[in-house]
């Protein structure tokens, strides 16, 4: 982490960039899109923000469920969380 302080802000912001391309990437990839397809829409909107954001939270908001609940059904759609 101290290394980040010595990347110009620029620098440090496309690297931010590039990370979240590259987790967004590996969310879709990993996905089963059969099964995100197959669900109710607001299950289906939630679980594709999540593919693209990343954010459980609101993913769990908008699906209408407990972050537990979401997760479960996140799983079985074969996401994955990137850190």
């Amino acid at each position: 982490m101290s290394r980040e302080r010595n990347i110009p802000p620029r620098e440090l912001l496309e690297k931010w960039k590039k990370e979240d391309e590259e987790a967004r990437r590996i969310r879709r990839e990993s996905a089963d899109w059969n099964f995100i397809n197959k669900q109710a829409p607001h299950i289906r909107a939630a679980l594709i923000y999540f593919i693209e954001q990343g954010d459980r939270y609101v993913a769990a908001r908008i699906a209408g469920l407990t972050i537990e609940e979401f997760d479960e059904i996140r799983r079985k759609a074969k996401i994955p969380v990137v850190i």
